[in-house]
């Protein structure tokens, strides 16, 4: 059996569609799962709830690494170069709290490295970055279909024009690092 050393990263880049579709071609990215975190509403919250902006919930996925091939950090820089964490609450078109850049860490040295790897890459910005880095309390599964979305939509226009531009800066950034 082979040892890997896996690793889990929580984090939202405006609609899950787009984040889990650049993580998925990654070298040592074993999985990704789109789902919710972030909000303050009872239970396991549905789609409908958090577009409703109402549940203060962000759409986010969770990774699943080996970090003997790809590292947190670069994941990280990853993340915040194929999105843009300087806008508010918007990603594109679009719009509300539930798009919002979010590191949700799972410890202190995801913490620590989640702030570090924020001011690096500031420099790079015209605009001051306001990613949220927060503790993760809960990730909650989006439904089925969220899951995959990309891979089993290429078609869809959406995937078209706003999540093929990602896949194209990744590739373009970093093709050296693709699967």
């Amino acid at each position: 059996m082979e040892n890997k050393n896996l690793q889990i990263a929580t984090f939202g880049g405006g609609c899950f569609w787009c984040t889990e579709a650049v993580f998925q071609e990654l070298k040592g990215v074993e999985k990704v799962v789109s789902g919710y975190s972030g909000g303050n509403a009872p239970g396991h919250p549905t789609y409908r709830e958090i577009c409703s902006g109402l549940t203060g919930h962000a759409e986010v996925v969770q990774i699943t690494f080996d970090a003997d091939i790809i590292s947190y950090e670069d994941i990280l820089i990853i993340f915040m170069t194929t999105h843009n964490p300087t806008t508010l609450n918007k990603q594109g078109a679009d719009i509300g709290t539930q798009y919002r850049s979010v590191i949700y860490y799972h410890d202190e040295n995801q913490k620590e490295i989640a702030e570090k790897v924020v001011e690096k890459v500031a420099e790079y910005y015209d605009d001051p970055i306001v990613t949220e880095i927060s503790p993760l309390k809960t990730f909650y599964k989006a439904e089925d279909y969220h899951q995959n979305y990309y891979r089993n939509n290429k078609e869809q226009g959406y995937c078209s024009f706003v999540i093929m531009p990602k896949l194209s800066k990744l590739r373009k950034l970093y093709g050296d690092r693709l699967k």
